[in-house]
């Protein structure tokens, strides 16, 4: 990966992004890998795109995993933390508040397609105070225009805020193949099975066993990014079979393991 250049040495740049009298504003940032950045908020909403690597976005609701062919999309104030699986050349977008309207008020994974990667790509070497009447101009509005209509994609793990249902959560995330039933979590916790299946749908939409094959999946895609073997980490995540992993992967981002970060 190429060295990174100081953001300070760029003309044309000012350091801090609230500064900046434009509606657009894109950052060109190289990240290696392992890097684990403090939790923080931006006044500006955000579209966090690594067009190379892979990184976990997370926030007190939740975590995405994310390839380059998608983004998360972070409210304006929200905190959130990123932490790269990969080297990552990020290409961090912020847009004024109420910009883009038609986006959702929370944390959300969402695909990016091959032009508007294109145009991310062209629109990060423009300087901060770019002619936005001019051809530069006339770009932004194309990428203002098309992540207005982005599609989410199910990268997200929800994390519940009751406190025993947050217990069993982290655990299931330090071993996703962690083969304990409801009933045995709830002995665990100290709540009941009627508590436990009525909360997790309640607080983060999904019932407890879909959440476990959230955690695996999003467990997966980490080391699938890290290049390990499919056959290593279906095994290792609980899986019967590499067969069973992938039935399951495909069934839930619709391509196989190995297929998935080369689309």
């Amino acid at each position: 990966m190429p060295k990174q250049r100081p953001i300070s040495s760029i003309p044309g740049v000012i350091l801090d992004t609230r500064d900046i009298p434009r509606s657009v504003v894109i950052r060109p940032k190289f990240i290696e890998r392992g890097d684990d950045g403090p939790v923080h908020h931006h006044n500006r909403e955000q579209l966090v795109y690594a067009d190379r690597g892979v990184m976990l976005v997370s926030t007190d609701s939740g975590s995405w995993v994310v390839p380059p062919n998608r983004a998360v999309w972070v409210p304006s104030k929200m905190d959130h933390g990123v932490k790269t699986i990969t080297d990552c050349r990020m290409l961090n977008v912020f847009f004024d508040p109420g910009l883009l309207a038609k986006l959702p008020k929370t944390c959300s994974v969402v695909s990016v397609p091959p032009l508007l990667q294109e145009l991310l790509r062209h629109a990060s070497t423009f300087p901060d105070l770019y002619d936005e009447d001019g051809p530069e101009g006339r770009v932004i509005d194309v990428i203002v225009d098309s992540v207005q209509s982005l599609d989410t994609v199910p990268l997200h793990l929800p994390m519940p805020t009751d406190k025993r249902l947050r217990r069993v959560a982290e655990a299931i995330i330090a071993d996703p193949a962690d083969k304990r039933s409801q009933t045995d979590w709830a002995k665990t916790c100290g709540a009941s099975v009627r508590t436990l299946a009525r909360l997790f749908p309640e607080q983060t939409g999904m019932t407890f066993s879909a959440w476990r094959q959230q955690a695996r999946l999003m467990a997966a895609l980490e080391r699938l990014a890290a290049g390990e073997a499919v056959v290593s980490i279906a095994l290792d995540l609980g899986y019967a079979s590499q067969s069973a992993f992938i039935t399951m992967f495909k069934k839930a981002l619709g391509t196989t393991p190995g297929k998935y970060f080369s689309n």
